[in-house]
């Protein structure tokens, strides 16, 4: 955490706040998704301990500037890609890189 700014901001990320709780157990569990593999929003919930907060797994990410926590790795239950703050097609782009999907 001694990246973290008096604000809560992270240097040189404009706009950050300090995660709360859930946040930052959300972000924990999200960075140790290995890359080529996804979770979806359900079992990162199950994973914190929370199993009916996958939509708020969701807003949590949606709202993630960091771009150690790899939000991409987190899709839906039904096996769509779901949303990303930087658009969908970015998030296929990044995932078919990975080799998570074909």
């Amino acid at each position: 955490m001694r990246n973290y700014s008096k604000t809560g901001g992270k240097k040189g990320m404009p706009g950050y706040r300090t995660p709360s709780s859930f946040q930052a157990k959300v972000f924990l569990a999200v960075k140790k998704i290995p890359k080529g593999e996804t979770l979806t929003y359900m079992q990162v919930a199950k994973l914190i301990g929370n199993p009916k907060s996958y939509r708020a797994v969701g807003n949590a990410l949606n709202k993630n500037c960091d771009p150690d926590v790899p939000c991409h790795r987190v899709i839906r239950s039904n096996g769509s890609v779901g949303g990303f703050n930087r658009g969908t097609n970015e998030k296929i782009k990044i995932l078919k890189k990975e080799g998570a999907i074909k």
